[in-house]
């Protein structure tokens, strides 16, 4: 718990008020993205392509140093030792802030998030001119949003001094006054991140629900020959391929007028009737691009209008996007217009001139996929009902790779919506998302489909043993990857309809055949013995009960426990425990009997469609 001494509500009160003076200051100048373009360039390096890169001091954010200072509902749940440390000194800190921005030259640079008619934040940056390299940040980040013009806020404002001492870095984040500070890192991540990160805990107040998914649409020829559009959510992990399969075309025969279109790579905001307003107009993604995996990606990449940032460029001008050597997060910003793909021989554009999706009676369907990391017994696409879908956004679970991280290779990691950015309870999000997801499902029970794709690879042993008193882990077989064409026919199938799906080890609808061809070769039976198998499943329902319970302390719906307590009974291994229920020590909870009647989602006699809406 908290620590409510912690937390100087006056303080904060008081520097937000002194805050809005300081910012009138002759020492603060605005200027705008012409003015900024030879001031950042002039301290790049050029590239053979005409695009700029520069090196950052710090590569990533630094999440461990961040801290809200706010009411009880939107602090850290669990806050570290050195993030109370940086909460109690806060005050003195804030203080420090005003003397800069009153002391140092500032620039402002003012832009605008999203393009609706309700929900467009206007973002006003603050950095230091102290270091003409900070330039580039305001550059970078003003690269990603929109002109400000005439449109309903809120107003957010972001203040970034990299110039404080590194042993003071941190970032305070204010939410009920829209304002973020970074301080001692010149990533440029924290500015893209700050505003995001303010604007889904807005969206949330809002009566929206922010989400930290990509989104595209999706045209394709259903079993009967009709084309049918379809909107689709892309929740993911760092590195899982959430940016991938955003921008894949998925072997569509655009001859017959198929299509991918992206809308979003990152972060939109979810309204009750299904509707996604998208937030950036570019994107800033990861470098680790293959040509051949990642071909819209990687033709941005090497347009003249891309900005790097930690991005390995040879003597020669080249930038070498899989020289990780010098830091593995190299990151750019690439123009959403750049996103091309080579069809017939002639560059086509796979951008959406909407970044938004429309409400999903404008739409024949939209689909939720959660996308995995996993190495062992899962299935690389699993079918999900109303409630799956949510216990999936709630355990927004992956696992640590043996090429990342080998101490915790193979180990289970969980952020709930896969969004490392929720300001306070992490249940609320869950409930949101439940309330939200069951109202379409029940309004529109032909036009939603939720799936979880595993993106990793089947078979990986890992043994652990001890040496010198230390625990190790070494890497006893080698996952088989799931091939990047096969995982592009089942998506592909799954929106024309034309894949099959049986009752699986998950309790989940299991692939079987894709496209018409069957998955025989990768049946976990040729990898893992049963015991194995059990095994792995016994772990995985253990890992799921913990981490359900941490949250459930957050306040998540009876309804949400429910479910997870059905899903467990995938382990078979032994007798089931029961999901202890925050509030009620020692009481044990009747067991709950199955439905006699289907919910709406699983009606016999709901219509059926054509496309991957049809029953099974």
């Amino acid at each position: 718990m908290n620590d409510q001494n912690l937390y100087n509500q006056e303080a904060y009160k008081k520097f937000v008020q002194e805050l809005q003076r300081v910012l009138q200051g002759p020492n603060i100048r605005t200027v705008d993205l012409k003015w900024l373009d030879p001031k950042a360039k002039s301290t790049g390096i050029k590239t053979k392509y005409g695009s700029y890169g520069w090196r950052s001091a710090i590569s990533s954010r630094i999440a461990p140093k961040t801290v809200y200072l706010g009411n009880e509902h939107v602090r850290l749940p669990k806050p570290s030792s050195l993030q109370n440390s940086i909460v109690a000194q806060a005050p003195e800190e804030l203080d420090k802030v005003l003397h800069l921005l009153r002391t140092l030259p500032i620039c402002h640079i003012r832009r605008r998030m999203g393009e609706n008619d309700t929900f467009n934040p206007f973002c006003n940056l603050y950095i230091s001119e102290a270091d003409l390299e900070n330039y580039r940040l305001g550059y970078m980040w003003g690269s990603t949003m929109f002109k400000p013009k005439k449109r309903p806020g809120p107003e957010f404002t972001m203040i970034h001094i990299p110039e404080e001492h590194p042993i003071r870095q941190q970032v305070l984040v204010l939410p009920e006054f829209n304002i973020n500070i970074a301080l001692g890192t010149d990533y440029m991540g924290e500015d893209k991140k700050g505003f995001l990160r303010q604007a889904m805990w807005t969206a949330d107040q809002k009566g929206m629900l922010g989400l930290h998914a990509g989104t595209k649409k999706v045209t394709v020829r259903d079993p009967q020959d009709k084309l049918r559009t379809y909107g689709v959510f892309l929740f993911g992990l760092t590195a899982t391929g959430k940016s991938t399969w955003s921008c894949h075309q998925l072997g569509l025969n655009h001859d017959k007028g198929e299509k991918t279109l992206v809308t979003q790579d990152d972060i939109c905001f979810l309204k009750r009737d299904g509707a996604a307003l998208g937030s950036e107009n570019n994107f800033f993604v990861k470098t680790d691009v293959e040509k051949d995996v990642q071909e819209a990606m990687y033709n941005a990449l090497v347009d003249r209008s891309a900005l790097y940032e930690n991005v390995m460029i040879k003597s020669n001008g080249e930038p070498d996007f899989m020289d990780e050597s010098l830091t593995a997060n190299g990151r750019a910003v690439i123009q959403r217009s750049k996103l091309k793909v080579d069809i017939k021989g002639k560059k086509e554009k796979i951008y959406s001139k909407s970044i938004n999706l429309p409400p999903l009676e404008e739409l024949d369907g939209i689909l939720f996929a959660f996308i995995t990391r996993r190495n062992t017994i899962m299935n690389f696409a699993q079918k999900l009902t109303p409630e799956q879908a949510v216990l999936a956004y709630l355990w927004g679970e992956s696992t640590h790779s043996f090429a990342s991280q080998p101490a915790k290779a193979g180990e289970s990691v969980r952020i709930v919506g896969t969004d490392p950015f929720i300001m306070g309870s992490r249940a609320k999000k869950v409930n949101q998302f439940y309330d939200i997801i069951m109202t379409l499902a029940s309004n529109y029970p032909d036009k939603v489909q939720f799936m979880q794709y595993n993106t990793g690879g089947m078979g990986e042993i890992i043994q652990e043993y001890e040496e010198h008193g230390q625990k190790k882990k070494k890497m006893v077989r080698k996952a088989d990857r799931v091939p990047i064409n096969l995982m592009a026919r089942i998506q592909r199938g799954d929106l024309r309809g034309t894949n099959e799906y049986e009752k699986g080890i998950f309790g989940t609808q299991t692939i079987t055949k894709a496209e018409g061809k069957t998955l025989d070769e990768w049946d976990i039976n040729k990898y893992y013995s049963q015991e194995q198998i059990q095994n792995y499943i016994h772990t995985l329902v253990e890992e799921r009960r913990k981490f359900t319970e941490m949250i459930a302390e957050e306040g998540l719906k009876k309804e949400i426990l429910n479910a997870a307590e059905r899903s467990f009974r995938i382990d078979k291994s032994q007798k089931r425990k029961k999901v202890s229920v925050p509030g009620k020590p020692g009481e044990e909870k009747e067991e709950e009997k199955e439905e006699a009647v289907p919910p709406p989602w699983e009606s016999k006699s709901r219509p059926k469609r054509g496309g991957f809406w049809r029953s099974r």
